[in-house]
């Protein structure tokens, strides 16, 4: 295989094989070309098997776009390798054993709807009342836990001591419970019991092992705790395991991330091989220079410097504007100016912001500019009512016991099965321990449901009956369409979309966007059946369970608005970084917090923002802004006084006291309050960064030797009295003796 187009790092990456190799991959850096470069030469060159390799990242495109790229390295198709996300590998693993701790095999994957759902059934059997225990809060404790590997028994026994938290963990086991009798797992479930089944069957954990010789993660920084587990278990014994992330882009904290596992890699293998990957070829060095100038504040991180062969560069634009119309203004306008003068497409833009709630004032500004955009995170196909009620019956179709999918079609379209009725047969189903299927088979036995509530009941358990038959042998996408026939869903929307009429155009509209959606559901059926080896039922639900909403929008000429947390991988030539302000960003639950590690996060999700732009970056902040009703007056991010001079030109008249960030003095406080007299802050503040800025030099770690003078982000000045390995011993002149891993730490020599 041809390295030579691989970069010195690169190909050390590629090159090392045998044994745990940590890759820091910085934004931009071929991440992905060294990945799939990587599983080439283990095949071509060194002869592995493609089965014996297992390839993780985060995201089906991210599979897909792997595994073509590798097809495209060793000229054939790569089936026996497993190229998936941590979720998708999960299913395979459970679909095979799962009844090895007493699961169905044929279980169902519920989604968020379906977990509602369930939980208020759980509630309402435990006699709680929904107000107190919020449905979405009770799934997020449940989805911490799981993260957390934590059993319902667990969890309890660690909130035994809170009268609240200790409700939720009954919900939990209950929840749990009810899962299993209707042969279901949640997302959670996926990575939760597949560690449950490989921690508990020696036999099955060793197949794993013996299989997957040579193991890659990607996105290393991203993973919880559960799925570290899975990849610990799986690597154990060769410890043919190499791990690709970048630290300073850990930005999913709040959702089970956690950034020490990537941190501490180091520690779980030993004789890690870790190289850098510090080359970035998306932005401008200008932007790097901004982008290793902020985040070199944050104390939890591996030490690396991004750059680029791109050295010229436009400097970074900062707006400040009165208000978050004027800020919006200034953003359509200057879309516009840059379209026309550089003759660029709209789709070259992109619009970041902290928060949604952002998105509504530059909406109103575009539109008011007649430049069309697209919104990233809205509606996903998979979840619009229409195709919910579709894979319910497809779900119950594959496996009957599904009670929260049958509780969605029993009566849709209507049938006279009402709420009443159906709470009577879930009722009679807890009592006798069975699934709601079972009871409807025989409900002409029961005499609390009325003659003709039986009748409906029978024509719905006849049609599930007539589809379970005919799925054997239909393919999905006729399966669907004898769905939509029989059960008369298409013709109460045609009918609904007639009763519209002239007179309700968008309503009419909206029907028959409805009626489209389904259509495109049968077209994906379609394609399943043309790509897929297995074609049954089971695995299309599964792929679908699994699937993200194919985006058909991205190629059309469109600027881009977008949270920053989704624009993680994505790249523009322009982009906009909106909102830069305390409390906004960093978002102010952080703030509040006081918690370093917080901020952190806030400052890794701002290199984020940053690195998303390739030629040039606006970032605006406003004096005033209007959030939720309320005006409040504005104070720069402290991320805008971490900005490199050299790099940024503002486009205001500049007043150091209006714009200068309170919460940025209490950082520079840590660093020295010798300055801090009688002056004003934003002079000491000055003073501050020119002492910093004139004794700090380019510091590597390797230089820092016994009797060094250092600074330390937190701790200030200080001397070292010992270094062995990366552990140093510093004696701070205010903070006593500590001992720090240089390779985590920003350290700097005096």
């Amino acid at each position: 295989m041809d390295l030579d187009t691989l970069n010195p790092a690169q190909r050390d990456a590629v090159e090392k094989t045998e044994g745990p190799v940590l890759i820091l991959a910085g934004a931009g850096s071929g991440k992905t070309r060294v990945l799939t470069s990587r599983m080439a030469y283990l095949i071509e060159d060194k002869g592995v098997q493609p089965a014996n390799i297992l390839a993780i990242t985060f995201t089906n495109k991210a599979a897909n776009e792997m595994r073509e790229r590798v097809e495209q390295e060793i000229g054939s198709d790569t089936k026996d390798m497993w190229i998936s996300t941590f979720h998708s590998c999960c299913v395979r693993i459970l679909r095979k054993d799962i009844n090895r701790i007493g699961y169905n095999r044929s279980f169902v994957i519920y989604d968020s709807a379906d977990q509602i759902t369930l939980v208020k059934d759980c509630l309402k059997e435990l006699n709680l009342s929904d107000k107190v225990f919020e449905p979405r809060a009770v799934i997020s404790y449940i989805s911490g836990a799981k993260d957390k590997l934590q059993t319902p028994k667990e969890f309890k026994h660690i909130n035994l001591s809170d009268n609240r938290m200790s409700k939720v963990a009954d919900i939990y086991a209950l929840y749990q419970d009810r899962l299993k009798r209707n042969s279901a797992l949640d997302f959670d479930d996926l990575i939760f019991k597949a560690v449950e089944l490989l921690k508990s069957n020696e036999e099955v954990l060793d197949y794993y092992r013996s299989r997957f010789k040579y193991i890659m993660v990607d996105e290393y920084q991203d993973t919880s705790k559960a799925q570290y587990e899975l990849i610990k278990l799986l690597a154990k014994d060769h410890q043919n395991i190499c791990v690709v992330g970048d630290d300073d882009q850990s930005i999913y904290g709040w959702r089970g991330a956690d950034i020490r596992n990537i941190l501490e890699f180091e520690k779980d293998y030993e004789n890690v091989h870790v190289v850098k990957l510090e080359q970035n070829y998306r932005s401008t060095q200008v932007i790097l220079d901004a982008a290793n100038t902020v985040i070199s504040n944050n104390i939890e991180r591996k030490r690396k410097k991004l750059w680029s062969e791109k050295k010229e560069g436009e400097l970074i634009k900062i707006q400040l504007a009165e208000n978050e119309v004027e800020e919006a203004d200034f953003i359509a306008d200057t879309i516009a100016q840059i379209s026309t003068k550089q003759s660029r497409p709209y789709k070259d833009f992109a619009i970041l912001y902290r928060a949604n709630v952002q998105g509504r004032s530059i909406e109103d500004a575009l539109n008011r500019s007649q430049i069309p955009y697209n919104i990233y995170g809205g509606t996903k196909f998979y979840e619009r009512k229409e195709i919910k009620d579709l894979l319910a019956y497809l779900k119950v179709i594959q496996n009957p016991q599904d009670d929260i999918s049958l509780k969605r079609i029993i009566n849709v379209p209507r049938r006279g099965i009402g709420l009443r009725t159906i709470e009577k047969i879930e009722d009679r189903a807890n009592l006798k321990q069975e699934s709601i299927y079972s009871v409807l088979i025989d409900v002409d036995t029961n005499s609390e449901i009325s003659t003709k509530a039986r009748a409906s009941i029978n024509g719905f358990v006849d049609i599930i009956a007539t589809l379970r038959t005919i799925r054997e042998v239909y393919p999905v996408s006729k399966l669907i369409e004898k769905i939509l026939d029989t059960t008369g869903y298409l013709d109460e929307l045609e009918e609904s979309k007639k009763k519209a009429g002239k007179d309700l155009v968008s309503k009419s509209e909206e029907i028959q966007d409805r009626i489209d959606n389904l259509n495109e559901f049968i077209s994906i059926a379609i394609e399943f059946e043309q790509n897929s080896e297995d074609k049954d039922l089971e695995t299309f639900l599964t792929g679908v369970a699994l699937s993200a909403e194919p985006n058909n929008e991205e190629e059309n000429d469109r600027v881009s608005l977008m949270t920053i947390h989704t624009s993680k991988g994505l790249e523009f030539p322009v982009v906009f970084l909106t909102g830069m302000e305390e409390g906004l960003f960093p978002i102010s639950r952080a703030v509040r917090s006081m918690n370093d590690s917080e901020i952190e996060e806030e400052r890794r999700l701002c290199y984020v923002g940053i690195t998303r732009a390739k030629e040039q970056l606006f970032m605006t902040m406003t004096k005033k802004r209007t959030l939720y009703g309320k005006t409040n007056q504005s104070i720069a991010s402290r991320f805008m006084e971490e900005l490199p001079e050299d790099n940024i030109k503002k486009l205001y008249a500049t007043n150091t006291e209006t714009t200068y960030s309170k919460a940025s003095y209490n950082i520079l406080d840590k660093y020295t309050k010798k300055y801090m007299g009688t002056m004003s802050k934003s002079t000491a503040a000055k003073n501050v960064n020119a002492t910093v800025k004139d004794n700090i030099k380019e510091t590597n770690p390797d230089d820092i030797k016994l009797g060094s003078k250092v600074h330390h982000p937190k701790f200030g000045i200080g001397t070292v009295v010992s270094v062995v390995g990366s552990d140093v011993t510093i004696a701070f002149d205010k903070q006593g003796i500590k001992k720090i891993n240089k390779e985590y730490t920003t350290l700097d020599i005096l």
